[in-house]
């Protein structure tokens, strides 16, 4: 993925997931001012990150959907599709190469190739 994509997902995600240090920072603060109990802040604080890493798996996944939908309907050729295309191009020079060799004759066994 590139440094780009990255960033621009880190970017969505800055104002929905915060660093586990800015979660610790919030609860620890809660604790101080007797809002939430010392015992329940650990529970609380892996709570908050289990949940923002499984938010920021399903926005990764639903940004390569969205992607994949936007190139397939530009018709950017897939990583297959070009590599197919570049075997029937080395197939093709392969076959001028012969022609031109021969001075224009193929041989019957290379022409039902």
């Amino acid at each position: 993925m590139s440094d780009l994509l990255k960033k621009a997902i880190s970017l969505g995600w800055g104002l929905t997931i915060v660093s586990k240090e800015k979660i610790e920072k919030t609860v620890e603060e809660l604790v101080k001012r007797g809002e939430l109990a010392p015992t329940e802040s650990k529970e609380l604080i892996e709570r908050l990150v289990e949940r923002g890493e499984e938010e920021k798996s399903q926005f990764k996944d639903y940004l390569r959907e969205q992607i994949q939908r936007i190139l397939t309907e530009l018709h950017v050729p897939s990583e297959n599709d070009v590599a197919s295309l570049e075997q029937r191009i080395a197939a093709l020079e392969k076959r001028i190469a012969e022609l031109e060799e021969t001075g224009g004759v193929i041989n019957a066994e290379t022409d039902n190739q």
